[in-house]
Parts: structure tokens; sequence; C-alpha cells
């Protein structure tokens, strides 16, 4: 048996039990509810999870970049979202990707992008499956449902010979910023509800048949059912993270991925230790300091995830900060546990993942990269 004491650090670690249990909590939840299960897949970007997520089979998937639809398209994924506005100079390589698979949806929320696709098409032949995307109250993309504007650009989705229209997809990021489960439920209710109402808005247009597309962790964590919608796109909650946690979408003991890193350096005067994973490895993102101001970049725990009265205060790039009460009985070369807080962030800074069984490492598994 290999054991995580003897991984070359840092290094990214998967829970097989956790992240197994979590991919099927979410998708008996998404069986149960009678809705599409979409689940996305770029907190990993791995052939292994991504079959996890579908229950075994290649099903339906949410994408991030073309590397990761071309690459799980070589795969045997052959239904495809690919939830980014999509830039008109990647055109070429999703209408080459789209002919080799069943269905490729694309993301767009501006006219311009709308023009773009049908000159493409006008130049080239074939078609696109489209999504709009909708603001549900996030602010960083999509058009606001109130907009009369937002019901021109529908009828041009629906009257253009160059696109099938497809449906609504909205993301409720804002999700993040909730200090409970009850605020995660309240956004859960407006992220499904603001779909419903365009819809019906644009029912009143002609334009039926939409599919209304939902997905965060945390609502998707908190609901009993899915209701009011037609699919949704989860994917932090295969890892799950220090971040998830701390705003109520899980449990510490979901949480499916870590860094292992070991110490470096002992400061007893200083109550300090300095270990050897940095930004690099960790990332720089801060977490829920509207919740936990205290957590740092990451908890800290031992090799069997208990956790341990230390910090990580500080990251550079290749070194870490911590402080703790006593630096007594830590010695150089002791490993340490850390949950990172953003697991998708922390997953993209490494080529290979360790996973773990019972404490032992039975696999590696090795994520698509780059765009």
């Amino acid at each position: 048996m290999v054991a995580l004491s003897t991984l070359s650090t840092p290094a990214f670690v998967v829970d097989f039990d956790r992240a197994l249990a979590n991919c099927e909590r979410m998708g008996a939840k998404a069986a149960r509810s009678g809705v599409l299960f979409r689940p996305h897949v770029k907190t990993h970007k791995t052939i292994e999870l991504a079959r996890m997520q579908g229950g075994g089979e290649p099903g339906p998937i949410t994408v991030s970049t073309m590397a990761e639809a071309e690459f799980f398209a070589s795969a045997g994924f052959t239904d495809l979202t690919y939830a980014v506005p999509i830039a008109p100079e990647k055109l070429d390589r999703a209408a080459g990707l789209a002919r080799r698979i069943d269905r490729l949806n694309l993301l767009l929320d501006h006219v311009d992008t709308l023009r773009a696709m049908e000159a493409f098409a006008t130049a080239h032949g074939g078609s696109f499956d489209v999504f709009l995307k909708v603001d549900c109250g996030y602010g960083r993309a999509g058009v606001d449902p109130g907009s009369p504007g937002s019901v021109e650009l529908a009828r041009a989705l629906a009257g253009s010979p160059f696109v099938r229209f497809r449906g609504l997809l909205t993301h409720a990021g804002h999700s993040y910023h909730a200090r409970s489960r009850e605020e995660i439920e309240s956004v859960a209710a407006e992220e499904t509800s603001s779909l419903s109402r365009f819809a019906s808005r644009l029912g009143l247009e002609g334009i039926t048949a939409l599919v209304r597309s939902v997905g965060s962790t945390p609502t998707a964590s908190v609901v009993d059912a899915f209701v009011d919608c037609d699919e949704v796109r989860p994917g932090n909650y295969v890892f799950y993270d220090a971040m998830q946690a701390s705003i109520g979408s899980c449990g510490w003991d979901e949480c499916a991925a870590t860094v292992v890193s070991t110490v470096l350096g002992v400061y007893p005067a200083q109550n300090k230790l300095v270990i050897d994973a940095g930004a690099l490895a960790l990332s720089k993102d801060p977490g829920a300091e509207h919740i936990m101001p205290d957590l740092g970049f990451g908890r800290v725990c031992d090799l069997e995830l208990r956790p341990l009265p230390m910090k990580l205060v500080a990251l550079s790039q290749e070194h870490g900060r911590i402080e703790c009460s006593s630096a007594g009985g830590v010695a150089v070369g002791d490993r340490l546990r850390i949950i990172p807080n953003h697991s998708c962030l922390t997953a993209a800074l490494f080529d290979r993942y360790s996973v773990v069984r019972a404490g032992a490492i039975v696999d590696e598994w090795h994520p698509v990269r780059c765009w």
C-alpha cells in the first residue's frame, strides 16, 4: 500500500469515497426531481470523475473551455454544453466539434454574437444549438430578464435560420456570498423563478419549449428537490471545499479534495511554520471571509484530516506561512493536509491527482488543461 506520507509534495489528493458519495447524492436528487442532470466538469476536468457524475456512464455534461469539450468528446461524451458566452473566434472550432458529437450547446448574451454565428453559418454552412444566458442576480454575465432588449434578442434567436434556440441558462454565483443555508435557499428560489418568469414572458411572444437550465453548487446542495427548472448543472459539489463548508453547502466531512504539504521550516520563537504549498498549489482565493475571517487560505489538518490549531496566513509563489499557538511538536519534514478554500482553482494548478481510499493511494488521474 502506498501511503500519503510518501507523496512528493505539494500533491493534490482526492478522497475517492467522499467524491463518490457526493456524486451519488446529487445524481439521486436530480433523478428524484425528474430533471435532466448535466453536471459541470470544470472543477475536476477528468474522465474518471465525469463518468462518476453520470453514474458510470458518459452522460450529458457542462464544460467551461473548448479544450474540455474536445477532451470529453474524445472520451465518448456526446452531449455537451459550453457554458461560457462564446467568442466569435471560437466558432470554427465549435462547429468542427459539433459535427463529431450529438449536441454541442453554445451560449450567448449579445446580438453581436448571434450575428457572428449567422455570418459563420452563411459562409460555411450548418447551424448552432444555442442557449440564452440570463442574469439571475449574480451580475457577471447574461441578459436582464426584465429588459425589453432581452425579449428582442430572444425573438432574434427564435427567428434565425442559423440557430436552434434551445433554452435559457443561468448561474447563481452570488450564492457564494450567502451567510447561511437560509440565504442560499432564497437565492435558489430566485435562480429558478427568474428563468420561469422570463420563459413565461417569451411564451406570450410564441417562443415556447425552452429548457430552463440552472446550476450552482450552493443552491443545488441545500434544496431538497429541484423544482421550477428542467436541468441542473452543479460542479464544485464533486469535491466541495472550505468555502462550501463555511457557507453551509456541505459538511467538512464531505470535502473530498486536499493538498498534502511538507513542513520546510519551524520557528518556535515566532510560533510559525513554513510549508511547501504556496499560491501555485492552493491559489490565493480568500474563501468565505464574510463568515470565517480567521480561516486563512484553507483549513489545516493532519494526514487523517483532523483539524489542527493552525492558520495558513500567507502565500507566496512556493511557500505558505502558518501561524500556530505553539510550534512545539512539529518538525521539518512533517506532512500537513489542507482543505483548500476553492477546490476548482486549486485542482487547476496540478497535472495529476493522487486518489486515496482508506488512507492509501489507489490511483492517479490526469485532468485536461488549457483552453
